[in-house]
C-alpha cells in the first residue's frame, strides 16, 4: 500500500511568504554630496536668514524592487522642529526660523520606507551666519572720573561692545559723534577714550563732558542686502576738582559808610571770598595789607571789616583797604591768595529831606492860569518856588524834575545843592493845548542825588489853560461825492457836509457857505451845511450830469477851510426813441439790408440804448429786423423778385412795415414808425448815374434838387458865355470866331472830327472883321487831319441863320456870312467829303 503525500494550501502560503520576505531589499538614499540639493541631507548648510516657507531640499531615494518610497523627518526629544517634508515628493520646507547665534547645527533623522523596510538616518544640518546683529555694548552704564590736571592725549576709559556675528559681520570700529565739539577722540579699533592732543580739562568752566560712542559692525549679507548695523551709548566724563585756582571776591568792589552817628566797634562790610577750586575747596583766611591807618580791623575768618574808633576821630573822608584772601591747605600751608580794594567813605547824617517853600513858606501846591499856547521859551513867573535841604555836602545834593506829561515844561536847576529858586520853562508850546488839556497837572520831584537813603519830596504843580482861537474849522473830509436823480424837485437835498472847530465859545460855531461856476443850481444851510437845489432849479443830466464847486466853514473871526463837492446827476428815463420821420420809404436791393434808426436823448445807459422790433408786417414772416443796429432785411429764403411775386399778388413789390423802437430804462419807452420798402433786384451795369438813382429812389426830391443845380449850373455858364459874346461883338461890331474840327485819321468805316474853338482877334481894318483860316497843308498832314471853318460863339450856326434871315439879309453881315458860307461849300467840295 501506498502512502501518498497531501500538502494543505496553508502550507503552501506560508512557504511562498517566506520566500518573498527572504528576496525583499531596503530602500535607500542618494548620497550626492555636501553641495547636492537632492539626497539625505548629510552636510546641508542653510544661511540663518533664510524666510520661513522656503523649499531648502529634497530627499532623493530609490528602492531595490522599484517599489514606491516615503520620507519622513524625525527630532530628539526635546529639539526644536525646524522642518517638514513632503513624504512623497521629499520636498523639505523650512517651517521655523532660524538663528545661528542660538543653535549652529540641527540633528536631523531622515527616513525612506518601501512600505516593508524603513532606512533612517541621522544627519547634521549646518547653520550659517548672516549679519542679523547689532553691536551691543557691555558693562553699560559708562561714568568716568578724571582729574583736571590729567595731561592731554592720555587715555581715560576702554569702550568695548561686542556683535555675535562672525565675520565682518562681527568686526567692530568704534568713533564719536560730534567729533570736531569734543575734547576726546577714540582708537577706532580697541575702543580707547583719550583726551584729545592740546586739549586740557578745567572743573571750574566744564564739570561734565557727554561722550556719545557709536559702535559699528563690518557689514555683511541678510537676505540679499549688504546690511550695517550700529549701535551708540553715551560716556559721561565727570571732571575732578584740583586744587589748582586762586581765591576769588565775590560782589566787587566793596563801598562802605561810616556815618557821623556810628559807634566804635561797629561793622561797616564784610567781604567775601571763595576758594575757586570749588570741588575740594580749602579754607579762607582774611587779612588787612595796608590803608586802615589804625581805623579799622577785619575778622579772620568772616571777613567782616568793622570800625573800632569813633567818627569824630577819623581824620580823612575816604579809606581804601586792601585786604587779602589767602587758601589754607589742610596741612596749615597758604596755598593761593587774592587782593581787594576796599573804600570807605565818613559822611554826615543825611536826616533832612528837600523841601518846598512858597511866598508864604511850607508848600507843596502850586496853581497857574494861563493861556494856551504860549511862546516857548516863555518863564511861568505866576509860580514861585524855593527848595531847600538843610543837610551839609553831600546829602544836601539833590535833583529837580517834574513828572507828567513829557516835553511839555522844563525845570531849572535841574541839580541843586542846598537851596534854590525853581524856574519853570514852557519847552513845547503845541502841546500846551485847551481842546486836549483843560488843566495841566505835574509833580516837582526833588530827589537827592548821592546819598543811600535818597531822601525826596515832591509839590504839585496845576496849570489850568485859557482857551485861544487857535483851530481852523475842518471839515470831515477833503471832499464830498453826491448823487441826484434829473427828476428831483427843487429844494430837494443833495448833500450834507459837516464842519468842526474844537475852539470853545462863539470861536467853535462854524458857518457854512458855497461859491463856484457850478454852484448856481445850490444852496447850503449856512448853519446845518445842508446842500440843497435852488427852489426854481431844474436838472437834466442830457444838458449837465457833473456839478462841482467849493464849500467854506469859517468861524466867527474869519478863519476858513474848504472842501470840493461833487454832484453828478442821475440820468431818469425821460425820453422816448424818436424816428427822423414817423412815415419813411427805403429801397432794398435783394440780398442788402436797409436799416432804420431812432434816437433816444437821455443821458446815460440804459436808459438811451433802443432796441428794434417788428411790430405788424403785410405780409408776415417775410423780413427779419436786427434789434441793437435797426438793419431790416429779408428771410434767407427770399433771392430773387420771382419768390416775392409767389408771396404776394402786389407786383410793385412795395411792402409796409411797422416798426417799434424801445429803449432799455425803467419805466421804458417806445415809439413807432411806418416804414414803405420798395424792393428791387441789382442791375448787372452799374454806372454813376445808375448808382445815383438808386441812392436817391428813396427819396426823389433830393434827385429832383440835384437835377436841378446841374442845370442852373448849366443856364449859368450859359448865360456868362452868352454875356461875355455879346458885349465883345458890341464893341468891335464884328464877329470873329474861328472853330477847327480836326478830323482824325482816316478809315473806311468811320470818321471822327474834333471841334475847335474859335478864336477871337481884334481886327485892325474892315477886311478883317470876319476871318476864317485856311490851311491847307494841315488837311493832308501826317495826320492825314483837315479843318473846317465854321461860325462859333453863343449862337448856333442855326441861330445865327435865323437872326441874319430876321433881319433880311439887307445888311453887310449877310454879305459877310454869305460869302463864309461860299468858301465853306467850295471847300468841302475840293475836300470830297459831305458838309458838316
Amino acid at each position: 500500500m501506498k502512502h501518498v503525500r497531501h500538502f494543505t494550501p496553508s502550507l503552501f502560503l506560508s512557504l511562498v511568504h517566506i520566500c518573498l520576505v527572504q528576496a525583499n531589499y531596503a530602500p535607500y538614499f542618494f548620497d550626492n554630496g555636501a553641495r547636492s540639493t537632492n539626497g539625505n541631507m548629510a552636510l546641508l548648510s542653510l544661511s540663518e536668514d533664510v524666510p520661513v516657507g522656503t523649499h531648502v531640499y529634497t530627499l532623493n531615494g530609490t528602492d531595490p524592487e522599484g517599489d514606491p518610497v516615503t520620507y519622513g523627518l524625525a527630532y530628539e526629544a526635546g529639539s526644536r522642529r525646524y522642518f517638514s517634508v513632503d513624504k512623497n515628493l521629499g520636498n523639505v520646507t523650512l517651517i521655523e526660523e532660524l538663528d545661528r547665534e542660538k543653535e549652529d547645527e540641527i540633528e536631523v533623522i531622515v527616513s525612506i520606507s518601501d512600505g516593508l523596510s524603513t532606512v533612517s538616518e541621522k544627519v547634521r544640518i549646518l547653520v550659517m551666519d548672516a549679519n542679523d546683529e547689532s553691536p551691543e555694548f557691555i558693562d553699560t552704564p559708562y561714568i568716568v572720573q578724571v582729574p583736571e590736571n590729567t595731561p592731554s592725549g592720555s587715555s581715560i576709559f576702554k569702550i568695548e561692545a561686542v556683535d555675535k556675528d562672525t565675520g565682518s559681520g562681527g568686526s567692530i570700529t568704534y568713533f564719536l559723534q560730534n567729533i570736531h565739539a569734543s575734547k576726546f577722540t577714540i582708537d577706532r579699533h580697541s575702543g580707547v577714550l583719550r583726551i584729545k592732543t592740546g586739549v586740557t580739562l578745567d572743573y571750574e568752566k566744564s564739570r561734565t563732558h557727554f561722550v556719545i560712542v557709536v559702535a559699528k559692525d563690518g557689514g555683511g549679507k541678510l537676505r540679499g542686502d549688504n546690511k550695517v548695523f550700529s549701535a551708540t551709548t553715551t560716556v559721561t566724563v565727570n571732571v575732578e576738582d584740583v586744587q589748582d585756582t586762586p581765591p576769588m571776591f565775590i560782589g566787587t568792589p566793596y563801598y562802605g559808610y561810616v556815618y557821623e552817628d556810628t559807634l566804635a566797634g561797629s561793622e561797616v562790610l564784610t567781604v567775601v571770598a571763595l576758594d575757586g577750586d570749588r570741588g575740594k575747596p580749602n579754607s579762607i583766611h582774611y587779612c588787612i595789607v595796608n590803608g586802615s591807618e589804625g581805623s579799622f580791623e577785619i575778622s579772620n575768618t568772616t571777613g567782616a571789616i568793622s570800625v573800632i574808633k569813633s567818627p569824630n576821630q577819623l581824620k580823612k573822608e575816604v579809606y581804601e583797604l586792601k585786604v587779602q584772601a589767602s587758601e589754607i591747605s589742610q596741612e596749615g600751608d597758604v596755598s593761593a591768595y587774592a587782593f581787594a580794594i576796599v573804600t570807605i567813605r565818613v559822611v554826615d547824617l543825611n536826616n533832612h529831606p528837600p523841601t518846598f517853600y512858597g511866598e508864604n513858606g511850607l508848600q507843596n501846591r502850586f496853581e497857574l492860569t494861563m493861556y494856551e499856547h504860549p511862546p516857548e521859551g516863555e518863564i511861568l513867573r505866576g509860580l514861585k518856588i524855593t527848595v531847600n535841604d538843610s543837610d551839609q555836602g553831600a546829602n544836601a545834593k539833590f535833583n529837580l524834575r517834574l513828572v507828567g506829561p513829557g516835553g511839555i515844561f522844563r525845570v531849572v536847576p535841574q541839580t541843586v545843592l542846598n537851596e534854590a529858586q525853581v524856574t519853570i520853562i514852557v519847552e513845547n508850546s503845541a502841546a500846551i493845548d485847551y481842546e486836549k488839556f483843560k488843566v495841566l497837572t505835574f509833580k516837582l520831584l526833588a530827589i537827592e542825588v548821592n546819598t543811600p537813603e535818597k531822601f525826596s519830596s515832591t509839590a504839585d504843580v496845576v496849570i489850568h489853560l485859557l482857551d485861544t482861537n487857535d483851530n481852523v474849522p475842518k471839515f470831515s473830509s477833503d471832499y464830498y461825492i453826491a448823487r441826484i436823480p434829473e427828476n428831483s424837485p427843487g429844494g430837494s437835498n443833495v448833500v450834507a457836509v459837516t464842519a468842526t472847530d474844537p475852539d470853545s465859545g462863539l470861536w467853535g460855531e462854524v458857518k457854512y457857505s458855497i461859491y463856484g461856476t457850478g454852484a448856481d443850481l445850490f444852496l447850503i444851510h449856512p448853519s446845518t451845511g445842508i446842500i440843497y437845489t435852488q427852489p426854481w432849479a431844474v436838472l437834466d443830466a442830457e444838458v449837465n450830469s457833473k456839478y462841482n464847486f467849493y464849500v467854506k466853514a469859517e468861524d466867527t473871526d474869519g478863519k476858513y477851510s474848504l472842501a470840493e463837492v461833487f454832484i453828478t446827476v442821475l440820468d431818469v428815463n425821460d425820453h422816448s426813441p424818436e424816428f427822423n420821420e414817423n412815415i419813411q420809404e427805403k429801397t432794398m436791393i435783394i440780398g442788402s439790408p436797409v436799416k432804420i434808426e431812432a434816437i433816444d436823448q437821455d443821458a446815460e445807459e440804459p436808459n438811451n440804448i433802443v432796441d428794434y422790433s417788428i411790430m405788424q408786417a403785410d405780409p408776415a414772416n417775410v423780413f427779419d429786423i436786427d434789434q441793437s443796429t435797426g438793419e431790416i432785411k429779408l428771410k434767407s429764403y427770399i433771392r430773387s423778385l420771382d419768390i416775392i411775386h409767389n408771396i404776394t399778388k402786389n407786383k410793385d413789390c412795395i411792402w409796409s412795415l411797422v416798426v417799434q423802437a424801445k429803449d432799455r430804462g425803467s419805466p421804458s419807452f417806445s415809439t413807432t414808425a411806418v416804414l414803405k420798402i420798395d424792393i428791387t433786384e441789382e442791375t448787372l451795369h452799374k454806372g454813376p448815374m445808375a448808382a445815383f438813382l438808386m441812392q436817391t429812389k428813396d427819396n426823389p426830391m433830393k434827385a429832383l434838387g440835384v437835377l436841378a443845380g446841374v442845370m442852373g449850373i448849366m443856364v449859368l455858364i450859359t448865360i456868362m458865355i452868352s454875356t461875355a459874346m455879346f458885349w465883345r461883338n458890341k464893341r468891335s461890331n464884328k464877329i470873329m470866331p474861328v472853330r477847327r474840327i480836326i478830323k482824325k485819321r482816316q478809315t473806311p468805316q468811320s470818321r471822327t472830327v474834333r471841334m475847335e474853338w474859335l478864336k477871337f482877334k481884334r481886327p485892325s481894318n474892315a477886311a478883317e472883321k470876319f476871318v476864317v483860316e485856311d490851311d491847307a497843308q494841315s488837311l493832308h498832314n501826317e495826320n492825314s487831319r483837315w479843318r473846317v471853318p465854321t461860325v462859333s460863339g453863343s449862337l448856333t450856326p442855326k441861330f445865327i441863320n435865323k437872326q441874319l434871315k430876321n433881319r433880311g439879309h439887307g445888311s453887310a453881315h449877310n454879305a459877310l456870312v454869305s460869302e463864309l458860307k461860299m468858301k465853306f461849300e467850295k471847300r468841302n467840295a475840293a475836300i470830297g467829303e459831305p458838309h458838316i
